[in-house]
């Protein structure tokens, strides 16, 4: 576990960094320091900032995602002319034969997943800084760029008598039907934006002739599961980590239809 902090230390330093600019920025402007909109609006100004920052990770990933659909026939009938030789030399034949298509179409199997493992350090620190900001609170200490002072206060803030510490399951103060209604709202916007999400990108990336396979049955299980996943999470994390999910699952399901809008038949 030290060596993942060591490891996220930095990003999270980064992220919270941001979310103090963006606090001090709507500060400077008017806003209540310690209001929870304040914080509200510098989560979701902070998810904004990191997601356009990471726009060119995303649209290589949309040509990798691209460039693996064109190869998936080709793939298709290898595999059919390889189907049920096991030797050494045909799997040997194979191997060479696959590399050969894959440098023929400019891609690999890791290409659409390179940019992705790019983003998954922010999305990290994004999540540990906002879920652990009780825990520094209790323990008045101060985390990433945020102080001792700005830890407290954002543990104390509130959105509709909703602590942002609050959460669901676990509560922690302030109006209980609050925390129970934004909890509610917030689970199913975000999960609702997953499944759309991951509904267009298995209509775009699953081939015609993938569609009875493992590709189609892994797809529809993240389908299903992700919005299951994140409707669990949903009553145990913090409200402001709710508030991080929504808004990033939102950013994804627009970013999506704006910046790859073609039909799936298209693609």
């Amino acid at each position: 576990m030290d060596l993942v902090n060591d490891v996220l230390f930095p990003f999270q330093w980064l992220v919270s960094a941001i979310m103090v600019g963006l606090h001090d920025g709507l500060s400077a402007i008017g806003l209540p320091a310690a209001d929870g909109w304040t914080w509200t609006l510098s989560i979701i100004g902070l998810v904004l900032v990191i997601r356009a920052v990471l726009i060119p990770a995303y649209l290589q990933q949309i040509k990798a995602q691209r460039r693996m659909r064109l190869l998936q026939p080709d793939l298709k009938e290898l595999q059919e002319k390889y189907r049920g030789k096991s030797d050494p030399l045909s799997r040997q034949a194979m191997a060479q034969e696959q590399m050969a298509l894959y440098k023929k179409h400019g891609t690999n199997p890791f290409s659409a997943c390179l940019p992705l493992l790019i983003q998954v350090p922010f999305f990290f620190a994004l999540f540990t800084v906002l879920s652990g900001i009780t825990s520094a609170a209790q323990k008045s200490q101060g985390l990433g760029a945020m102080s001792q002072g700005q830890v407290v206060q954002f543990g104390e803030s509130s959105i509709f008598g909703a602590p942002l510490s609050a959460s669901l399951l676990h509560g922690s103060g302030g109006n209980p039907v609050s925390v129970t209604v934004l909890t509610i709202l917030m689970i199913l916007a975000m999960t609702a934006a997953q499944f759309v999400t991951q509904k267009r990108i298995m209509a775009r990336n699953v081939p015609d002739r993938a569609m009875a396979g493992p590709f189609l049955m892994q797809q529809k299980m993240l389908l299903y599961i992700l919005p299951v996943v994140f409707g669990a999470g949903g009553i145990i994390f913090p409200l402001g980590v709710l508030i991080y999910w929504t808004t990033t699952n939102l950013w994804s399901m627009l970013q999506q239809f704006i910046l790859d809008p073609r039909a799936p038949e298209q693609a």
